[in-house]
């Protein structure tokens, strides 16, 4: 009996199909850019301009699959994996400051051995953090405010400091961002607005003195000094910023065009951290705008899937992880049209990058769970 491609789909392809194809059109863009952003210094570098386009284009299919693994199992599992994966990260962040891979005067990744692949340990963090906060929260949802338990709260937070200062050590913008994250997930889920206070001095106080005794303290406070002088005129942007700049102006309405940008041989992580002025070089405004447009309907979506769950659980998990990817995303572009300071953070999706396009096709194929429904909150 022949299996038709539609009957396949169906069967294997289940949740929400707006955002399968929002994660489909991002990962196409993603290849083009990044071929075009990395073929020069391919060729300088390995005599080749294939060879970043055949390494990303493997993980971002490895990235799909991940994705499609995940939205396969009921969404309730990934709360008892969270708190495994807690316990896991903690150690893993601290072996990846103190042993791991140091890349830019920052030790963020460690180095797997026999396939010889880096991984930061803080995206494992994210995702089991976001995850665990979610199923705590869940629990509680049909207490009253007046009623949680102290102790339980501060657990919450406890981990919240610990895992956000353990990543502070080596990457002070990708722990705020969680920790901003946190907070918001904590407020959608009705905690006593003291304890969000609570929980904002822990992550200053124990965030401040990570970054005090981590490698990031100097270049952290370089990076908000020179926007603040910037920002009043009291000095030219940073090189980074200024290309950045050059490149969006010529981009104009329509773009110059796909592998016609002038910039991505003077701009630094063209193909990373400033991926966003590459597209708006070759795509124009009208590409870039695109862009913004589909990460908010991937928010919409997310924010939709809400509706989907049964319990409060998967409510909760798809908001965090999909307001992790978002925020993540806005800062990303922020920072190539100079609204905040240089944060270093990759464009979810669309950046080249390692294992990070794996965490993150996981943690969408999680959101997509959620849209499927069908979990009994009793198993957390």
């Amino acid at each position: 009996m022949t299996i038709s491609p539609t009957d396949w789909l169906k069967s294997n392809i289940k949740g929400d199909y707006h955002i399968w194809g929002v994660v489909l059109f991002l990962s196409i863009m993603s290849v083009a850019v990044v071929y075009s952003a990395t073929g020069t210094m391919a060729y300088q570098k390995l005599q080749s301009t294939e060879h970043y386009l055949f390494k990303h284009g493997a993980l971002v299919v490895l990235g799909l699959a991940c994705m499609w693994v995940a939205h396969r199992f009921n969404y309730i599992y990934y709360a008892r994996l969270s708190r495994f994966g807690m316990w896991l990260s903690v150690p893993l962040l601290l072996w990846a400051y103190f042993k791991g891979t140091n890349l830019n005067e920052a030790s963020r990744w460690i180095t797997i051995p026999l396939i010889n692949q880096t991984f930061q340990p803080s995206d494992l963090a994210k995702l089991a953090l976001i995850s665990n906060l979610a199923a705590m929260l869940a629990k509680r949802q049909h207490i009253k405010k007046e009623q949680y338990d102290p102790s339980v709260l501060v657990n919450m937070i406890g981990w919240i400091g610990i895992i956000c200062a353990c990543i502070v050590l080596s990457n002070a913008s990708t722990a705020a961002l969680l920790a901003a994250t946190c907070f918001l997930l904590m407020f959608i889920g009705r905690v006593p607005s003291k304890y969000l206070l609570i929980m904002v001095v822990v992550c200053m106080i124990m965030g401040s003195f990570a970054l005090l005794i981590g490698q990031r303290a100097k270049t952290s406070g370089s990076r908000l000094t020179n926007y603040w002088e910037t920002f009043n005129g009291r000095r030219p942007p940073e090189f980074q910023v200024e290309q950045s700049y050059i490149a969006l102006a010529h981009g104009g309405i329509y773009g110059q065009g796909p592998g016609n940008s002038h910039q991505r041989n003077f701009l630094p992580h063209s193909y990373s951290d400033f991926i966003f002025a590459m597209i708006v070089e070759e795509y124009g405004l009208i590409g870039g705008i695109v862009i913004i447009a589909a990460y908010l309907y991937l928010l919409w979506r997310g924010m939709r899937a809400i509706r989907k769950a049964n319990r409060a659980y998967g409510g909760l998990l798809s908001a965090g992880l999909t307001f992790s990817i978002v925020i993540q995303a806005m800062i990303n572009m922020a920072v190539s049209v100079g609204l905040v300071p240089v944060t270093g953070q990759p464009l979810p999706l669309l950046s080249m990058g390692g294992t990070s396009l794996l965490f993150t096709g996981t943690a969408i194929g999680i959101i997509i769970s959620v849209s499927r429904g069908e979990a009994d909150e009793s198993k957390i």
